[in-house]
């Protein structure tokens, strides 16, 4: 992630791939199921985040972000993408896939993830198909994480 933000730091429309692996997708754990909505005790764990396109400048907050574990990155619809005004020329293009499925063309894009008062480096990836919200490693790799599921409830840097 590092290259990937300082080379889009140049301005100058660098293209980055890792050697090797241009062919591999992000891997995304993404799997649609219908909710029992009769069984209260298996909440989805959502919370807040702010996307921003320059780290110190306000971004766009998203509710309902997945803090999905099984994530190489992060992703949002495109439709929110094209809300935070990204231009896919400065993206890097790339592959998306879930667990057992095919891979499908994205954009990935050097922004940043603003929660708890903190503003860490994101890796991004356009879904031009889904419309979940995903916060993946390239995040919460970075920060302490709290799954409470009796209480229902995700903790950030407890």
């Amino acid at each position: 992630m590092e290259v990937l933000h300082t080379a889009q730091a140049s301005g100058l429309h660098p293209f980055v791939i890792c050697v090797g692996r241009e062919h591999e997708p992000s891997r995304m754990r993404r799997a649609v199921f219908a909710y029992d909505t009769t069984y209260p005790h298996e909440a989805l764990p959502v919370t807040s985040v702010e996307f921003r396109t320059q780290e110190t400048a306000p971004g766009l907050v998203y509710e309902r972000v997945i803090p999905n574990t099984g994530a190489d990155a992060s992703a949002l619809p495109w439709a929110d993408c094209a809300q935070l005004a990204l231009d896919p020329s400065y993206g890097v293009p790339g592959l998306i896939g879930g667990v057992g499925t095919t891979a499908a063309p994205t954009i990935s894009f050097a922004i940043w993830a603003h929660l708890d008062g903190q503003t860490y480096p994101c890796r991004l990836q356009a879904d031009f198909t889904g419309d979940e919200r995903i916060l993946g490693r390239d995040v919460l790799n970075r920060l302490d994480i709290l799954f409470r599921g009796p209480q229902q409830e995700v903790v950030i840097n407890p």
